[in-house]
């Protein structure tokens, strides 16, 4: 929920961390109405598709219920296994805003909710993508730990000029990226899980690239907001996002300032390309894992 280049103070209403009051009453049935059917469209595409960790945190947070969840509600528990929160921002915040609530276990999400005829595509993340496609997650004790360490490397970042290439990182992982598992490759990505399309597409197309994932090589990759995507960035576990967060970025961050991008559809020779099918990526898993360790 962060803006590139945002600057200015907030909007009047808004507090000086850029939240405001979910509103919880004021949504409509025909809102709630709308919640209900995304839900119910993600949950059965979702069935083989996502991660245990994502499909753990659904059941948890009990986000079905009667429509749009109450933060209120939904923090009650978050709190409990994690101690993340949800807060209400009125959209796109300022970087250091997005950080800062990061850093400190607040999720900035949407309060509003897209119209019946946006059900396939909204531009601006709406509650159905920053809740029921991220929140899932922060249930997970080690994802958790991942996003919070990401808004402290984000608040560095700023400070160095470097954000452009974290930015990609947050892009590859916490909104598209993909989990290879002994049960075959699985989603975990907000950006991913909160659509219905691109949830068939990021695992059964045959057109994008399917990457082990690489911190060096994921920073020198752009990504694109206006289609799908080329390529995805295939992790072994949750636990190896954690890891490379824990390290100091200054040597990597000098190495990519002298380094160009590498292109979206583009394929290097360092690259491990998983290959389709269900058993190939399960063997990739494995492989991965012992890379990563």
């Amino acid at each position: 929920m962060s803006a590139d280049g945002f600057s200015g103070g907030p909007p009047p209403g808004v507090r000086p961390d850029w939240t405001i009051d979910q509103g919880w009453d004021s949504y409509s049935q025909a809102e709630h109405d709308v919640w209900i059917t995304l839900y119910e469209r993600q949950a059965k595409v979702l069935q083989n598709r996502a991660c245990d960790e994502f499909l753990r945190g659904l059941d948890a947070l009990d986000l079905h219920r009667t429509g749009i969840p109450d933060f209120n509600r939904i923090n009650d528990e978050l709190q409990r296994l994690t101690g993340w929160s949800v807060v209400a921002v009125p959209g796109l915040v300022p970087d250091d805003v997005f950080f800062d609530h990061l850093a400190n276990r607040r999720f900035p999400a949407g309060q509003f909710i897209r119209k019946p005829n946006e059900l396939d595509y909204l531009q601006e993340p709406d509650v159905f993508h920053d809740v029921f496609g991220h929140v899932p997650m922060l249930t997970d004790p080690v994802f958790a730990d991942y996003m919070q360490a990401y808004g402290k490397g984000g608040q560095r970042a700023l400070g160095l000029g470097r954000l452009a290439n974290l930015a990609r990182l947050y892009w590859y992982t916490v909104e598209f990226g993909l989990m290879a598992t002994p049960a075959g490759l699985r989603i975990y990505g907000a950006g991913i899980v909160s659509s219905r399309t691109e949830s068939i597409f990021a695992l059964e197309d045959p057109s994008p690239n399917r990457i082990g994932f690489d911190l060096e090589r994921v920073m020198r990759t752009p990504y694109r907001i206006d289609d799908f995507q080329q390529v995805y960035f295939v992790i072994p576990s949750i636990q190896t996002l954690q890891e490379v967060t824990l390290r100091d970025f200054s040597a990597l961050y000098e190495r990519l300032a002298g380094a160009g991008d590498i292109g979206i559809a583009e394929i290097v020779s360092a690259d491990q390309v998983l290959t389709r099918g269900t058993q190939a990526y399960a063997n990739a898993g494995g492989r991965l894992a012992s890379a990563a360790g």
